[in-house]
Formats: C-alpha cells, sequence, structure tokens
C-alpha cells in the first residue's frame, strides 16, 4: 500500500516547453505503490519518474493533455511503418531497468546531442541519478533496449525505452538513443514495438505521456492514431473521462520522432 512522504504544489516559474507560459506541478513523493494504485494514478493524467508522482496544474494553461492510445484500434501510418522496417534488424530485450557504464554512456551521448541541436542545459547525470530516475525500485517499472548485433565491436546497445506495466496500462516514460543511428527513427519504431507488446500482453492501453501541440518535443504524440485525450484533472476520487481526439491527423514526416522533454525539468521542479 502507498505511502504518502511528501505533497507539494510548486510557486509558478518559466515553462519548460512553452516560452511565453508559466508552469507548475503537483508532486507526490511516496514509496510502496503497488501496480493497481499507480495504475489509477495513471488514468487520471500524472506521471512517475522514480518515486515522484506529478501532473500539471498550471493556472492559465490547459495545454499538456494526457494521450493514450488504445491498442485494440491502433493501425501505424505510412511514416511509422518505414521506422518499424528501417529498425527490423535491431533486437530488442524487455526487462526490469539496469543501471551500468553502456547506459549511461548512452544517455550522455544523446544528451550532448540534444545540448547542440536544441539548446538543453548540460547533463551531468552519473550513477545516482540515473539510478533515481530510472532505475528506481518498482513493480510496474520496465526497460526496453535495443541493441545492433551487426556491429564489428559485438552487440551494441542503439536505444533504450524506460516504461511502465499495470495490468491495464503501458506507459512510455522516456526513451533515447544513439544520435549516429537517428535515421532510422528510433522514437517511431519505439512507440510501435510497445503498442504490439500491449497487445500480445492484453493491455488496452499505451500511455505517451503529454501532448502539447505547441511544443516541437512533445507534438508527434498526436501522430499516433486513433488515440484518446483526458478530460480536464480529475482528482484522485473522481472517476476520469477520456475523449477520442477529433482534431486532424498530425501529418507524416519523414524526420526521426523527436524524443520526450528532458526529465532533469521534471527532476528540478
Amino acid at each position: 500500500m502507498a505511502v504518502l512522504l511528501a505533497h507539494e504544489i510548486e510557486t509558478p516559474r518559466p515553462c519548460s516547453y512553452l516560452p511565453d507560459r508559466e508552469a507548475s506541478l503537483e508532486t507526490l513523493l511516496m514509496r510502496n505503490v503497488t501496480a493497481q494504485e499507480y495504475e489509477h494514478l495513471l488514468v487520471r493524467g500524472w506521471r512517475r519518474f522514480g518515486p515522484q508522482y506529478f501532473r500539471p496544474v498550471c493556472a492559465s494553461c490547459q495545454e499538456c493533455v494526457s494521450l493514450r492510445v488504445p491498442v485494440a484500434g491502433f493501425t501505424p501510418n505510412r511514416s511509422q511503418r518505414r521506422a518499424r522496417a528501417a529498425c527490423a534488424h535491431l533486437r530488442v530485450e524487455v526487462g526490469p531497468p539496469r543501471v551500468d557504464e553502456e547506459r549511461l554512456a548512452l544517455y550522455r551521448a544523446w544528451h550532448a546531442e540534444r545540448e547542440t541541436s536544441r539548446e538543453w542545459e548540460a547533463s551531468e547525470l552519473g550513477v545516482r541519478e540515473y539510478s533515481l530516475q530510472f532505475a528506481f525500485p518498482h513493480p510496474s517499472a520496465r526497460e526496453v533496449a535495443w541493441y545492433d548485433d551487426s556491429d564489428p565491436a559485438g552487440p551494441k546497445l542503439v536505444g533504450l525505452g524506460l516504461c511502465d506495466e499495470t495490468p491495464h496500462a503501458w506507459s512510455a516514460v522516456y526513451f533515447f538513443y544513439d544520435p549516429a543511428y537517428a535515421r532510422l527513427s528510433l522514437g517511431k519504431a519505439s512507440v510501435l514495438f510497445q503498442v504490439e507488446l500491449a497487445r500480445e500482453r492484453g493491455i488496452p492501453y499505451v500511455y505517451l505521456g503529454y501532448r502539447v501541440l505547441a511544443c516541437d518535443s512533445l507534438r508527434y504524440k498526436a501522430g499516433f492514431r486513433p488515440h484518446e485525450l483526458l478530460e480536464g484533472r480529475p482528482e484522485l476520487d473522481a472517476p476520469a473521462v477520456w475523449s477520442v481526439a477529433t482534431d486532424a491527423p498530425a501529418p507524416e514526416a519523414d524526420a526521426p520522432a523527436p524524443a520526450p522533454a528532458d526529465p532533469r525539468a521534471v527532476r528540478s521542479r
């Protein structure tokens, strides 16, 4: 049973996604959270990094909208099918999150590229920080690792997805990859793999976090259709209402899907 250690609503600060907005997170610090308890939060728009559970509670903005993909009705578009085909030669392993130098090196290489291409702040993520954010012990925590077995030096880790699994939900938490493999659109292929994995396991929904149409790093989620959007910000003791999105489909593109926003923004909030 979950034990609440702290509950905080932060003072508004500059938004990490939309430069002209202010943002505020509601955060729960908890331990001993069961998969069922976590699913109750997830369905109501909460996300998890390590022992922190959070959701946006911005007073003047509703641009962060929780998005989930109903597995039974999902059909990949042409661009997503191309990404899956481009990554077909890679091997995928699913298991509990791990911490080692290979994973740290992959994260650092990916983040360094983002610091150049998107002007992110530098990240000095070490073993302790990686363990707390990405490999914190939790019954729902999963890791989806992508390997290139054709590399001359032997099997090479080229992509890593951090995910959560509950009885009726699969949550895509974070994904990073080797910048040298950007042409393969690993981000798109990773989402497709998770949808297919959820279908195999009888899980009806894949949660992709928050869609922010005005943010380049989060807009891509709208391309996975059909999808449902959470209405409002339901309280924990209230029912959650999800509606099928009726806005126009996102245009297909050949560029790799952007990765989720830097988790350090969440950690520092």
